[in-house]
């Protein structure tokens, strides 16, 4: 393919993003709703467990309760943030989780908790956690400017990897010393703090109607579906998150049996391998806006996947005592590009969809892209029961992973480095066309 290079993206202004205190205060409620969100994922599931006995299939539901929230309104939710102050959306949603973990204590100290309180937490609490992230995502163009996107995309992917890394942990901790009840009302209260810091960001916040018109949902929705379509670079790096994602979903219903079943490791050990996974998120999101610089924006999103997804190969490679390196080295490195390739890919996004086309976008993405970490949950388990048995879906997994890539190196945006702008194309920078 003969190379098309856009003209470089700026470089950063003089003014860095840490002198920049609006997005430092939406940096700070970002990283504490993320904290809220991963303390509250380990949290939950250790209540229904260890307090209330829930039975093997309670725990499924519960789990699956977490993320069907984007099945459930993920298309809708761009609408409905298009249309919306975000940022008091964001509050609102905040808000509305504190209060639904509120009644968990409440009902504890009453009494009263059940596994079926807990899985209907968890589903409207991913309902609203939805509409909060579709919200963050559309709106950081508009308060830092699409020239420092990167910058703070890189910073919020390392809040969120820290958070993975260290909220399940917090939050285990915090239940053993001081029972199941605080650690939730603690969680509650972390989110008023996320949205008493939004409170304090003084940007304008409007609303954006779409095209200053008022179409119908479903209308808005397709318009949304059409614009991704129609963009061939889009489209491909959806592709290729959605198929990353699912083969993902399938790694992560055999990991844990791998490790304790085949592996032998005790509880606490699996817990450090898998923070390894994290670990290499942090690295990643520390880096990811040197490499991205370096390497190109539109380069690093086929680039970065291409060169570290094979690394999840190792995994399956990994025996007991010293032969666990390689599965530390695959979680490793692999943990390091998705975030890299995150930072880069969601940059693109944000710089290539018009304002009001982006919240439906962000949310399109986000519905396919866990639709299919959830199907491939259900795989991987099915999978595993299988004749291919925990190493042979492991090997699935894996090679799954590395062939996500072929989506975008066969994109045009092989023969890019840089994004123009916005409404730019990869197919040799015809303006793109939303609905």
């Amino acid at each position: 393919m003969t190379e098309q290079v856009t003209a470089p993206a700026p470089a950063p202004p003089s003014s860095a993003l840490r002198d920049h205190h609006a997005f430092r205060l939406f940096w700070a409620a970002e990283t504490v709703s993320q904290f809220g969100t991963y303390v509250g994922n380990a949290l939950l599931p250790l209540l229904a467990a260890t307090t209330l006995a829930a039975t093997p299939l309670e725990m499924g539901l519960l789990s699956a309760a977490e993320t069907t929230g984007y099945l459930l309104i993920g298309l809708p939710a761009g609408v409905w943030v298009a249309r919306a102050r975000q940022r008091l959306l964001m509050r609102r949603a905040n808000t509305g989780r504190a209060l639904l973990l509120c009644t968990i204590p409440v009902a504890w100290w009453a009494g009263l908790l059940t596994v079926g309180q807990l899985i209907a937490v968890a589903l409207l609490c991913g309902v609203l956690a939805v509409l909060f992230d579709v919200a963050y995502q559309s709106h950081l163009p508009a308060l830092v400017g699409r020239d420092r996107l990167l910058q703070g995309n890189a910073r919020l992917q390392s809040s969120q990897s820290l958070a993975q890394i260290t909220g399940p942990g917090v939050g285990g901790a915090f239940a053993q010393l001081a029972g199941p009840a605080l650690p939730v009302l603690a969680t509650a209260l972390g989110y008023l703090t996320s949205t008493l810091l939004l409170r304090r960001v003084r940007e304008p916040d409007p609303a954006h109607p779409a095209d200053g018109t008022d179409r119908r949902l479903l209308a808005e929705i397709r318009a949304g579906l059409r614009f991704l379509v129609r963009s061939r670079t889009l489209l491909a790096v959806t592709a290729c998150t959605a198929t990353a994602n699912f083969f993902a979903g399938v790694l992560s219903a055999v990991q844990v049996l791998f490790l304790t079943g085949v592996l032998g490791l005790s509880g606490s050990a699996v817990g450090a391998v898998l923070s390894v996974l994290g670990l290499g998120g942090v690295l990643g999101a520390l880096s990811a806006y040197r490499v991205v610089r370096r390497v190109g924006q539109a380069r690093a999103v086929w680039l970065v996947p291409l060169v570290t997804f094979p690394a999840l190969l190792l995994v399956p490679l990994a025996g007991r005592g010293v032969l666990l390196v390689p599965a530390l080295a695959g979680f490793l490195v692999t943990g390091y590009g998705v975030v890299v390739y995150n930072v880069a890919q969601v940059s693109y996004r944000q710089v290539v969809c018009p304002e009001a086309m982006l919240a439906r976008v962000n949310a399109s993405v986000r519905f396919v892209g866990f639709g299919a970490m959830t199907v491939g949950a259900l795989a991987g388990g099915v999978l595993g029961g299988s004749a291919a048995g925990i190493r042979g879906t492991l090997w699935i997994a894996a090679c799954g992973t590395c062939l996500a890539a072929v989506w975008v190196v066969c994109s045009p945006l092989r023969g890019m480095r840089d994004f123009a702008g916005p409404g730019v194309d990869g197919a040799g920078g015809a303006a793109e066309r939303g609905a």
